[in-house]
């Protein structure tokens, strides 16, 4: 399968998480490039984003705590794996999110449409 190594740059250093590479392939509510930029999701409990992430197929938790949320996703057929990360940032009040797919470069925007998916399960929960 296509899972690649699990990146050595991912959780939260100084209140941000790691910066999307070059490739089309990734979304961060922290980046300033357009192409990888996305909206944080609402403030809410790691706990009720981990509730919606192990709802989804394919995921596996790797780690939790009180403000950050780290899970993989598998895609069906060939096995890629993508990194996804949410951090609640208790001063501005949001949960920024990161997407990565490990390997390629286009992910023909799963990343950002799974971000989505996961924002509107959220606001679900908290109108």
């Amino acid at each position: 399968m296509f899972a690649g190594k699990r990146p050595t740059n991912l959780g939260v250093k100084e209140g941000k998480l790691a910066p999307c590479p070059n490739t089309p392939n990734c979304v961060s509510s922290q980046s300033d490039d357009p192409k990888h930029a996305i909206e944080p999701l609402p403030f809410v409990s790691i706990t009720q984003i981990k509730n919606v992430v192990e709802n989804m197929e394919r995921t596996t938790i790797i780690e939790e705590t009180e403000n950050y949320l780290y899970a993989e996703f598998k895609t069906k057929l060939m096995g890629f794996v993508d990194d996804v990360e949410f951090h609640k940032d208790d001063i501005n009040q949001i949960v920024h999110v990161r997407s990565a797919s490990r390997l390629g470069k286009s992910d023909l925007g799963v990343n950002r449409k799974r971000v989505e998916a996961i924002r509107q399960e959220l606001q679900k929960i908290n109108p």
